[in-house]
């Protein structure tokens, strides 16, 4: 396996960045009601798991913080799935959009997770 160099190799990083994209595009869709409510919440949220990923990232080579911004990122992701599921009570997304990004995000939970549970496996390698 080749040691991953940048934030944006992150498998996590990834699937979030493409899933916050995707969410943009869904929510250009909603109602100019909630413009400044749920579209903004939503996009704001899904953005941040990328971020505070890549902000994590950033921080590896102290520990706790690093699972500090992963920890983050993956309230975040939870702060996500609650706004997807008010989206769906609203009927703004249909059932089967909101189950895939549900489980987008719950992926992406579970790889923070697992980057959580082993932060010195993520250490740059100076520090290994």
């Amino acid at each position: 396996m080749t040691p991953v160099k940048s934030f944006r190799e992150l498998r996590v990083y990834q699937l979030a960045f493409e899933t916050a994209v995707e969410i943009y595009e869904l929510t250009k869709r909603f109602p100019v009601e909630e413009k400044y409510s749920l579209t903004d919440q939503i996009r704001r949220s899904s953005r941040s798991v990328c971020a505070n990923t890549a902000e994590a990232w950033r921080k590896r080579r102290y520990p706790n913080n690093f699972v500090s911004k992963l920890s983050d990122a993956d309230m975040e992701a939870a702060e996500t799935i609650v706004w997807l599921d008010f989206s769906l009570r609203f009927g703004y997304i249909t059932p089967e959009k909101h189950a895939e990004l549900s489980d987008r995000y719950d992926h992406i939970g579970g790889q923070l997770s697992l980057m959580m549970s082993e932060p010195r496996k993520w250490l740059p390698k100076d520090q290994t």
